[in-house]
C-alpha cells in the first residue's frame, strides 16, 4: 500500500473520531469508565462472606500404613472480610492446602483417625489476613482410616441391572483383574468375600460390550485397584427341543408304572452355544404314582420337575399320557 493512500486512511480515521458528535461520546465513554471504577471501588471496599474452597493434605504417614479411607480433599470455610482482600484469597494462591500430621490424629489400636472442625480452623486461621474472620466451616470433622498391611484377594462380582436386547441373553461376564486386594480392619476383612461393582445398568445391546467401572466404596476399606473392566457377552437365544424320559415317582414296592409314550419333547428357549452342552438327562419329567391312586383316570399327568441352568421358558409338548400299573 503507497503512502499517499495510508495517509488518506489516516486522516479519515483522524476526521471521524475527532468530529464534534464523536468527541462527545468519546468523553461519555471515558466517564462512564471512571464512574465504573470508582463504583467496583465502593463495592470492594464494603464488608463481605465468601465460602472459599482449601485443599488438604495428609503428612508424615508411616512406611507401614496403608491408607484405607483416605481424607476430603478439601474444606469448605465461610470467611468475612472486605471485598479487596477476599477477591485475594480467590485470584491469588494465598490460601495453600492444610497438612494434617498423622501422628497427631492416629488412634493407631483403632486403625482409625479424626481431625475435630476447631482444628481445623486454627491450620486454616494461620494463612488469612489478620482482619478475615472465619464464620464458619463446613465440615463435621476429618476421618481418615489405616492399617498396617492387613489384606487378602477377593473375587470381583458384577452389580446392576444388564439386559441385552430381545432376542438375546447375557452369556457371561468376566473382570480385568478377576480379584482385587483389599486392605482393612480384621473384622472388616472377616466380613468381606467379595468385591461388588458400583451399579451398573446397560440396555438393550447386541455385541459385546466393554467398559471400565469402580468398585462399590465401604469405609474404612480400600480395593486395589479401585476400578476393573468389564467385559459383558451377549448371546442370541434360540428355541430347541430334546426328547427327554419320562419316570415314575412315589411308586410303592411291587408295582411298575409305564408309560406310554415312555419320553416326551420338552421345548425351550437357549442360548445357540449353551444348547450343545445340554442333553437330555438334565431333565427330569415325572408322573407321581400319588396322582393316580387320588385322582383315578385314563391318563397320567406329566410334571417337569427339573431343567438345567441357563434354559427359559420350557414346557412340555403333551401334558399327560397314558400309562398301566403292572404287580411284580
Amino acid at each position: 500500500m503507497n503512502r499517499p493512500k495510508i495517509a488518506q486512511i489516516s486522516k479519515t480515521v483522524r476526521n471521524f473520531l475527532f468530529s464534534s458528535t464523536n468527541k462527545e461520546f468519546l468523553i461519555f465513554l471515558f466517564f462512564l469508565a471512571l464512574s465504573g471504577v470508582f463504583w467496583l471501588i465502593m463495592t470492594l471496599n464494603e464488608t463481605y462472606e465468601r465460602e472459599l474452597f482449601v485443599p488438604v493434605r495428609m503428612m508424615n504417614v508411616p512406611k507401614n500404613i496403608v491408607m484405607t479411607g483416605d481424607l476430603d480433599d478439601s474444606v469448605r470455610v465461610v470467611v468475612r472480610d472486605k471485598g479487596f482482600t477476599l477477591l485475594a484469597y480467590e485470584t491469588s494462591h494465598r490460601l495453600r492446602p492444610i497438612y494434617i500430621n498423622f501422628s497427631t490424629y492416629a488412634n493407631r489400636n483403632a486403625g482409625h483417625g479424626f481431625v475435630p472442625p476447631t482444628d481445623i480452623q486454627k491450620l486454616i486461621t494461620q494463612q488469612l489476613y489478620g482482619s478475615s474472620k472465619i464464620t464458619s466451616v463446613k465440615t463435621d470433622g476429618l476421618q481418615f482410616y489405616f492399617n498396617f498391611g492387613r489384606s487378602k484377594r477377593v473375587p470381583v462380582r458384577l452389580s446392576g441391572r444388564i439386559k441385552p436386547g430381545d432376542s438375546y441373553y447375557l452369556a457371561h461376564a468376566t473382570f480385568s483383574p478377576d480379584s482385587v486386594t483389599v486392605y482393612a480392619s480384621r473384622s472388616e476383612l472377616d466380613k468381606i468375600s467379595v468385591a461388588y461393582t458400583d451399579f451398573l445398568e446397560i440396555k438393550n445391546f447386541q455385541d459385546t460390550v466393554v467398559t471400565r467401572v469402580t468398585l462399590r466404596r465401604i469405609r474404612g476399606v480400600k480395593f486395589v485397584p479401585s476400578e476393573v473392566r468389564v467385559t459383558l457377552y451377549p448371546e442370541i437365544l434360540t428355541e430347541e427341543s430334546l426328547e427327554v424320559p419320562i419316570s415314575a415317582v412315589n411308586v410303592p414296592a411291587g408295582k411298575v408304572l409305564r408309560m406310554f409314550p415312555s419320553r416326551v419333547k420338552v421345548n425351550f428357549v437357549v442360548g445357540a452355544s449353551l444348547f450343545r452342552s445340554i442333553n437330555p438327562t438334565d431333565f427330569r419329567v415325572v408322573v407321581d404314582y400319588r396322582d393316580i391312586i387320588e385322582n383315578p383316570s385314563d391318563k397320567c399327568t406329566l410334571y417337569l420337575r427339573a431343567f438345567p441352568h441357563g434354559v427359559t421358558k420350557p414346557r412340555l409338548d403333551i401334558t399327560e399320557v397314558d400309562y398301566l400299573v403292572e404287580q411284580q
